[in-house]
């Protein structure tokens, strides 16, 4: 019988005092949490065909683990109560290392997938009754696309830069300004360059651990409107 070509994933884990996230290193927004190393593990495993959707989007390709010993632990960090309350909230110690050209365009077409693969969910919820229940609670459709785009306001602010000012014709700030705002300012960072929109940050976010980070809350965001339609 021929051997399984195998297939491995660099995994770090963030491990808090109640909850531990499994993140996979080269792939922005894949990231699940459980109650213990094992089971986010596996969790992790267990979304690699719904995360696969998105280096297709990126037309990068995805190599998807199969089975467990294909998800490499290469590092664990210690979490905080960010990570308790369910997010990723602890860059690696590499992360603010120096970023390729090469690597950035890489993580932001992978990003972008993430944004365009909330966007879709959420356009197809458009009309629907989002079940309550444990996965998403009880925000409404409108709440949740609200919460996204503040989050990522707070995320462009951590990179330090000033989220896009209201106009007459974009009161709240649409998502799409609020976006190229995001991508400019990495662009900067990893450049050396002025940002457009300064913000006093007094320890701003590597733009890994950023795109990670809005990468990963997108795709939660998405996968619960999906959850919580049925779809």
């Amino acid at each position: 019988m021929a051997k399984r070509a195998t297939t491995t994933t660099t995994v770090y884990l963030e491990e808090g005092a109640k909850r531990t996230f499994a993140v996979a290193v080269e792939w922005p927004g894949w990231a699940r949490a459980a109650r213990s190393a094992d089971e986010a593990l596996e969790a992790l495993l267990a979304y690699a065909d719904r995360y696969a959707a998105v280096p297709r989007a990126a037309r990068i390709a995805f190599a998807k683990p199969s089975v467990l010993a294909d998800l490499k632990v290469t590092e664990r960090v210690a979490g905080t109560p960010t990570t308790d309350f369910g997010a990723p909230g602890v860059p690696r110690p590499s992360d603010p290392g120096r970023m390729s050209d090469d690597e950035l365009r890489r993580s932001t077409r992978l990003l972008v997938a993430s944004w365009q693969t909330f966007d879709a969910a959420a356009t197809a919820a458009r009309g629907k009754r989002l079940r309550l229940g444990p996965r998403g609670g009880g925000r409404s459709l409108a709440k949740i696309i609200d919460h996204v785009r503040e989050a990522d306001e707070g995320y462009l602010g951590a990179l330090g830069a000033r989220a896009p000012k209201a106009t007459a014709s974009d009161p709240h700030g649409s998502m799409d300004r609020l976006r190229s705002a995001f991508l400019e300012t990495l662009s900067a960072v990893v450049h050396g360059e002025p940002i457009r929109e300064p913000r006093n940050t007094k320890k701003p976010w590597s733009p890994r651990f950023a795109i990670r980070r809005s990468a990963w809350h997108a795709l939660d965001h998405a996968w619960e409107i999906e959850d919580r339609t049925g779809t």
